[in-house]
């Protein structure tokens, strides 16, 4: 699976956050904010809590695609 964080990124730009802000407001580790910016899968639950955070869907923050 390839998992595409571009769209979070292009959101928070939009919304004028930075990511240190993202994680304050969506309650995860800065783990998980590095794992985003290496395009590498996170938890459900930490999904889940951006995108209650953004008050967003997951196909707003991910993009997720087999390989091939």
């Amino acid at each position: 699976m390839i998992y595409n964080y571009n769209r979070l990124w292009k959101l928070l730009i939009d919304r004028k956050l930075t990511k240190t802000e993202l994680k304050d407001m969506a309650g995860v580790s800065t783990n998980i904010i590095a794992k985003m910016g290496k395009n590498e899968p996170i938890s459900m639950e930490s999904l889940a809590k951006i995108t209650t955070a953004l008050q967003c869907g997951v196909d707003d923050i991910v993009e997720i695609s087999t390989r091939g």
